[in-house]
């Protein structure tokens, strides 16, 4: 079962600014990731519904996150029925993440009052994904579908609209201002922040340095 309510959950991704988006089929890659991420401040991260066994690898995280890193919101993301929504959720993910708009994945999460946030990419979808009680809509890809200028749009009709960008996100000073200064909710970020060597390990000291900046950025942004 879910540990925070997705009230809980919208209010902490409005506060951080960032949600981590990650995947690896290595239960303690994942570990020594999501650690690095909190560490450097992150309290919202989403681990991706990817590879085989994918639910069994965030199971076993999700206990490690209760027990050892309070206050981190864990959900999943890349889910795009209602039944693998069921089976995270049965896992205890606190939020679920899709790339489309699914009413039934909107119904099976709102019997449960977990945050759902599917991918948007219209006006129209926006407005259908809030009325099936949608919080946050995800814009994705997110460069793809228009940017920070879409964002902008969205907001002029839909000015309560509540938008996370992911795809074409990046923790840099310039890109998180184009973002931010088009009001959005708070922005996922993937790859850029999670950039492996060449023998496919990851520095976790990088990663925790990228996302303090980042938070870090966001916050005088905010200001």
């Amino acid at each position: 079962m879910a540990k925070y309510t997705r009230i809980d959950t919208v209010q902490v991704m409005k506060e951080t600014g960032i949600v981590p988006v990650f995947y690896h089929k290595n239960l303690e890659v994942c570990k020594e990731v999501i650690k690095a991420c909190y560490d450097g401040g992150a309290r919202v991260f989403e681990f991706t519904n990817r590879g085989d066994f994918a639910h069994e690898v965030f199971g076993e995280l999700n206990k490690y996150v209760s027990q050892e890193l309070d206050g981190m919101i864990l959900g999943v993301g890349s889910v795009i029925d209602a039944g693998t929504t069921s089976l995270y959720l049965q896992l205890g993910a606190n939020f679920i993440v899709s790339p489309i708009v699914h009413v039934e994945m909107a119904r099976t999460c709102n019997r449960r009052k977990v945050a759902w946030m599917p991918g948007c990419g219209s006006v129209t979808e926006i407005s259908f994904a809030q009325e099936l009680g949608a919080e946050v809509v995800k814009i994705f890809p997110g460069a793809q579908v228009g940017g920070p200028s879409f964002v902008k749009a969205v907001k002029g009709p839909l000015p309560w609209s509540s938008i996370m960008p992911t795809g074409g996100v990046s923790p840099s000073k310039e890109n998180l201002k184009e973002w931010f200064d088009s009001g959005v909710h708070c922005v996922g970020i993937g790859s850029k922040l999670f950039q492996q060597h060449t023998d496919g390990t990851f520095d976790y000291t990088e990663i925790t340095n990228k996302v303090k900046s980042a938070l870090e950025i966001i916050k005088k942004l905010k200001a």
